[in-house]
Order: structure tokens, then sequence, then C-alpha cells
């Protein structure tokens, strides 16, 4: 009885301590990503009032912040809530600045010009 009573013993141990670790690595992921955050609302894309300007709610937890698109004019990489969209055909693509998307739109009429 001795043996099973060790061995119980030493799993419960061993799930506290588990669940200890578990609990610190997202205490602290939790702490770094709060310390590395920039200043000026969550992901740094919100106004003054530290909110989220025309991104809505989804800048405001994180989810389309996070999303990356890239430029096909430049190659730039950038989150999508502050890329300038443009529909083509049935693709959505996306752009740093309105000197790329009007690039790329004269470079889509010129294609379509010589078709």
């Amino acid at each position: 009885m001795d043996f099973v009573e060790r061995v119980v013993r030493y799993l419960f141990w061993l799930l506290v301590v588990s669940w200890s670790v578990w609990l610190l690595k997202k205490a602290a992921g939790w702490m770094l990503r709060k310390a590395m955050a920039p200043a000026g609302g969550e992901y740094g894309y919100g106004n003054a009032a530290g909110q989220a300007g025309a991104a809505g709610g989804d800048a405001q937890n994180g989810l389309a912040a996070r999303k990356l698109v890239r430029d096909p004019v430049c190659g730039v990489y950038l989150a999508e809530v502050l890329a300038i969209p443009l529909r083509e055909g049935g693709e959505l693509v996306h752009f740093c600045s309105a000197a790329c998307r009007d690039k790329y739109a004269a470079n889509l009429q010129r294609k379509a010009a010589n078709a």
C-alpha cells in the first residue's frame, strides 16, 4: 500500500507543478505582450483616446491587427487594418499607400488596353 500511495502522491504533485508552470508561462507571455505593445492603443493603431479609429473593434482585440498583408507594388508588409483595399475582380488586394494603389490600377488598365 505504501508504494501505491507514493505513486499517487507523485502524480498529484506532478500535476500541480505542471499547472503552475503553465500558469507562469501564460502570465509571463501576457506581461511581455503588454510591455512590448507600443503606446497609443493596445497595438499602436488607436487615436489619442487610445481607441481604435476606423478599424473598429477588431484592432482593439488584435484579430485584424495581427494579420499582415503584402503590397503587390512595393512589397511592403503591413497590418490589414492600415492597408488600403482594392477589389480587383473577385480578389481583394491591399496597398500601403494611395500612390501604390494608383500605380497598380494604371498597370491593370495598360494590360487591359494591350490585351
